[in-house]
């Protein structure tokens, strides 16, 4: 069950300015639309506006600049709860999920979790996501068109699988690769529907949890048998890595529970938002001789600043994440505004992003801007800001650069429609409408 707190009407006085529409009519444009919505009432109302959402009238103070969002990135944790603002992801990721606690609570989460993502951790997935890379795209079909989208999600899911599960039995990845599937698998209405539990009992919503419990089945055999493993010091997957901390830790160790919420977090978040990165990446690519050629030339070279480069500029053109949430929990002064606490702020990646103020020709694809230094402070945030930036920034980024090697150094890619794919929402996500479809033809010497 999800619950929010009803706010009394009379906060709205001190609000900023919004549409008035009906609240289910929001909540409907908001859940389907929020590329084309948000700036599109940005444009309205300026740099700071307010949303309506069922359930219970809830207030979302939409936020477009640097400046504002630096106020939430570097605010106290006590005050911008980042747990709360991502309530509706509770069905799915657990109470316990890194992105659904706060303060002490997320603090204690996430040091156990940060060993995993850093350093030798990085290093040591490395050859085990560029192995799973290089049997993907070697199955790819020459000159026949197909959706980018579905096979990186095949392969980021393989990614997630082996490094963060260690799971390499055959058996045991087919069972769970299709339940990942359709527990991803989930629309942005059926995510909405869980703040009624009533409708938990009826159509979707039963098919979910029953999805959901088959998994999570698979997911505590995992953890049990993982417990008792003998060879555990010499494995490097993520869920060996949290088991030997939690031995180190003793009392501190996280519970079974907790292993399972984390467990699906990194699987749902990992795997979702890279795969739509890199079929973005190639999408872009592929309806650009140029950049494909530099690319190319970048992969061959093994110059991994310009891969950086490209896979920065497909989060910032390309927002997975259109936004991130942070519930007051006291008055505080954003914008020009004294927002009451209960309100929840919006920092909006994609707006911040496809500002041409912040980032010159933003509709354009253009790796080298990325080349010449950094963006200006919070122009650049697809990984969020502050103590709740995503801890997995660093994997993503280091798994989308294999990946577009393993790519890039094998093939020419060529849109089959050289018109630019729209975006469509998927589950809290945005991803290619049409599935980013390309194709491939093995380069010159290279078949």
């Amino acid at each position: 069950m999800v619950t929010t707190p009803t706010l009394p009407k009379t906060v709205d006085a001190a609000l900023p300015p919004g549409p008035t529409w009906p609240v289910v009519v929001q909540t409907l444009l908001f859940g389907q639309y929020r590329p084309r919505l948000l700036p599109l009432l940005r444009r309205r109302y300026g740099d700071i506006f307010t949303v309506r959402m069922a359930p219970r009238n809830r207030r979302l103070i939409v936020l477009a600049r640097p400046a504002d969002i630096r106020t939430v990135f570097t605010g106290p944790a006590s005050v911008f709860h980042a747990g709360e603002g991502n309530v509706i992801l509770g069905p799915i990721m657990g109470q316990h999920s890194v992105l659904l606690v706060d303060e002490d609570t997320h603090v204690r989460v996430r040091r156990l979790l940060m060993p995993a993502f850093h350093g030798a951790a990085l290093r040591g997935y490395q050859q085990v996501v560029a192995d799973l890379a290089e049997a993907e795209v070697d199955r790819w079909p020459s000159g026949r068109p197909f959706a980018s989208h579905d096979r990186m999600h095949a392969l980021t899911l393989e990614v997630i699988l082996q490094v963060v599960f260690g799971v390499t039995d055959e058996t045991r990845l087919a069972a769970m690769r299709p339940l990942v599937r359709r527990v991803v698998d989930i629309g942005p209405l059926v995510l909405l529907g869980w703040f009624y539990p009533k409708l938990q009992g009826f159509g979707p919503w039963r098919k979910y949890l029953a999805v959901q419990e088959e998994l999570d089945r698979l997911l505590y055999a995992e953890i049990a048998q993982r417990r008792g493993a003998t060879d555990l010091a010499d494995r490097g997957d993520v869920l060996s890595r949290l088991l030997r901390v939690g031995a180190e830790e003793g009392a501190d160790a996280l519970t079974d529970a907790e292993l399972r919420d984390q467990l699906v977090t990194l699987l749902l978040a990992g795997h979702e938002t890279t795969a739509t990165t890199l079929a973005w990446a190639c999408h872009d690519l592929a309806r650009d001789p140029a950049q494909l050629r530099a690319a190319q030339r970048a992969a061959d070279e093994g110059d991994d600043e310009y891969l950086t480069a490209v896979v920065k500029e497909s989060l910032r053109l390309h927002p997975v994440i259109y936004e991130v949430a942070r519930r007051l929990t006291a008055p505080v002064e954003v914008g020009g505004y004294q927002l009451p606490a209960g309100v929840t702020v919006l920092p909006g990646i994609g707006l911040v992003q496809a500002d041409e103020r912040n980032h010159i020709h933003p509709k354009e694809f253009r790796p080298e801007r990325f080349l010449a230094g950094q963006p200006a402070a919070n122009t650049w945030i697809p990984f969020g800001g502050g103590v709740r930036r995503c801890l997995g920034a660093g994997f993503a980024q280091m798994e989308a650069i294999v990946v577009l090697r393993a790519i890039l150094t094998r093939f020419d890619l060529r849109a089959e429609n050289p018109r630019p794919e729209s975006t469509k929402a998927r589950n809290i996500t945005q991803v290619p409408a049409g599935g980013a479809r390309i194709m491939v033809r093995p380069r010159a010497g290279r078949s």
